[in-house]
């Protein structure tokens, strides 16, 4: 049996083209190739269709070579081209860990301070006058300086009271003289009465002159008393110990008793009082200390609450609330061995009214504010990973914070770098630089949220670090000096 290929051109239709017979154009060898074999299909259709040359087999061995041409073009050409690929394609690399700075959640007893404005008083003060009018004619003391009580402070001219000492005891010299003649007039009498040689009448006199020389004897004693009394004044001493303030009078002066300026101002230092005030909210707390038989102590630092002045106890709470500002004064009272607290100066007082044992201690920045009123940590796992933790908050005094739920002692928390973490975060804890002191710069402790910490195990960057960070980088960019290697730092 013969098989007939028809080919699929062979059955297509038959277009003729009618040209103009001005243009000679030769009709294409496909198309007479196709009519002469519809021809002879319609004129003898039982017989064998011509073969038509087969030309697929020498396009599929052009498109064998071109292939073939290309992988090798390909495999030899590569490791010149490889070069311009990777400065186009990015260097894919692991993401870092996170530096961060982190701190152990302790446990122990923490006190609870109320904080109050106070304003340092003395106990005592004397404007210091003279009771006596005279000349001054010694201040040896210099303004400003300690004294005792009984220290002398300024000495008044005491010759006219002298001279007046001198005639008070001449007179009382005298009026004793008189008291002595009438008294022995008085005997007589008494002895002359019996043999009526004198009346009662003359005894009763005499009696009366015998008791008026006795006062006058009582007055000149006063008297000399009193001129004893001036001498002594002229000498003016410090009635309390404390700090002598400026004078103002000066030497060579006439003063007079009881002028309204004074000789000089002592105000006492040692003890001090301090007067502040708290919320009238909190005085329950400050009842409560107080009704448990202890002193309560109060300290005292300066405005910026940097340096400790001093450390007292209450004295005195005063008997009503302020209506006017809805507090209660208080005051204190303070040692002052070392004289750091002065007369009406400004400072914070801190009233110690509980204190808390055994209590879960954590920095206040690892402590973070979120959404609902929500308060979480970061605590740092085993695998140097992070994990989101929500906790409960208590008083904070200072530089700690009371946990009273959600962490344990021990616990390992962030207090720096916390903002470029999330939960499940691999971290790498770094050591903060330190103060001469041994404490973290607060200064570096905060720059740090800007610029990556150095870990402590951090290594130079080698060549091949360099060399793959300058294939990553676009053509254009032009590499930092630092980045090159073998540079100049």
């Amino acid at each position: 049996m013969i098989t007939k290929l028809v080919d699929a051109e062979a059955v297509r239709p038959i277009q003729v083209v009618t040209e103009p017979a001005s243009r000679s154009v030769e009709p294409p060898v496909s198309n007479v190739v196709a009519s002469n074999v519809a021809a002879r299909n319609l004129s003898a259709p039982n017989a064998d269709p011509p073969r038509i040359p087969q030309r697929r087999s020498w396009a599929w061995l052009a498109w064998l070579l071109f292939w073939a041409a290309l992988g090798v073009g390909v495999y030899f050409g590569y490791p010149y081209a490889k070069p311009f690929f990777a400065a186009k394609q990015p260097v894919k690399r692991d993401k870092p860990p996170v530096n961060v700075i982190v701190a152990k959640v302790t446990q122990g007893d923490i006190d609870l301070y109320l904080n109050g404005l106070g304003t340092v008083a003395p106990l005592n003060t004397v404007t210091v006058r003279a009771r006596v009018e005279g000349e001054l004619i010694n201040i040896p003391y210099h303004e400003g300086e300690l004294v005792k009580q009984g220290d002398l402070i300024a000495e008044i001219d005491s010759r006219p009271y002298k001279v007046q000492l001198t005639q008070a005891q001449g007179q009382l010299a005298k009026d004793e003289a008189a008291l002595t003649s009438a008294q022995l007039d008085l005997d007589r009498y008494n002895s002359l009465i019996g043999s009526k040689a004198v009346n009662q009448q003359q005894v009763d006199a005499q009696l009366a002159l015998v008791q008026q020389g006795q006062a006058t004897i009582q007055i000149d004693r006063g008297k000399i008393d009193e001129i004893n009394l001036n001498i002594k004044y002229c000498r003016i001493t410090a009635p309390i110990a404390g700090s002598v303030g400026l004078r103002s009078i000066d030497l060579g002066n006439l003063v007079r008793a009881n002028e309204p300026n004074g000789l000089a101002v002592i105000t006492q230092l040692q003890p001090i009082a301090v007067t502040f005030s708290i919320p009238q909210d909190d005085i329950e707390r400050l009842q409560k200390q107080m009704s448990r038989g202890k002193a309560v102590l109060v300290e005292a630092y300066d405005k910026r609450l940097d340096s400790k002045l001093g450390t007292g106890k209450v004295l005195a709470v005063d008997n009503q609330v302020d209506a006017g500002t809805g507090t209660l004064k208080i005051k204190a009272e303070f040692p002052n061995s070392e004289n750091l607290l002065f007369p009406n100066q400004f400072v914070n007082a801190r009233l110690l009214v509980e204190t808390l044992s055994g209590a879960t201690l954590v920095a206040p920045a690892a402590v973070q504010r979120g959404p609902a009123d929500m308060n979480y940590v970061y605590v740092v796992t085993s695998k140097q990973s992070v994990e989101l933790r929500e906790v409960k908050l208590g008083p904070t005094e200072a530089d700690r914070t009371v946990i009273t739920a959600g962490l344990k002692p021990g616990e390992t928390v962030v207090v720096n770098g916390v903002d470029k973490l999330k939960p499940g975060e691999v971290v790498n804890v770094a050591k903060p630089d330190k103060t001469a002191s041994g404490t973290p710069a607060v200064g570096q402790a905060e720059g740090a949220r800007d610029q990556p910490l150095q870990p402590a195990s951090a290594k130079p960057a080698s060549a091949q670090d360099h060399a793959a960070e300058a294939a990553a980088r676009p053509p254009n960019e032009a590499t930092p000096q630092s980045a090159r290697p073998g540079a100049a730092p």
